[in-house]
């Protein structure tokens, strides 16, 4: 049974992050499970830091950006999620191709929410491991 409130194709939930530190760093929503979401990002000039290698706060980004999409689609109208505190463990460097994040919900409660999100990359080898807490406000969603 799947987790998800709203329902829209991939193509409209990377729609609505037009115009966002998500675009500019070409994050997409590659694929919506019924309980997991997973989002992609190339390794390249823009996530690098000055070795050369991905950088840890863009595995962040990454991690809180495909878990904050994901939060907000399993609430109800009239609510909305932002992050609250994320942490993240970066296991292995990348230097270049597309790293891929799941987000699986660990939590799902009226006020917060925890995700972990496992990032991998294209070989499948495991990236960084981030654990996402999202506090849940009442609102529109945008």
């Amino acid at each position: 049974m799947s987790i998800w409130k709203i329902e829209a194709s991939l193509e409209q939930l990377n729609q609505r992050h037009r115009n966002t530190l998500a675009e500019h760093l070409e994050i997409k929503i590659v694929e919506l499970g019924d309980d997991f979401m997973k989002a992609s990002m190339p390794v390249d000039n823009r996530t690098h830091q000055p070795r050369g290698i991905l950088h840890g706060g863009a595995s962040v980004v990454l991690a809180e950006s495909v878990g904050s999409f994901a939060a907000n689609l399993v609430l109800e109208d009239g609510f909305f999620a932002v992050g609250l505190d994320i942490n993240a463990n970066h296991i292995k460097m990348v230097r270049s191709g597309l790293v891929i994040a799941t987000a699986t919900p660990a939590h799902l409660g009226r006020s917060t929410q925890v995700w972990d999100i496992r990032i991998h990359d294209e070989a499948d080898k495991l990236v960084c491991v981030s654990r996402l807490t999202m506090a849940v406000l009442p609102g529109e969603s945008k």
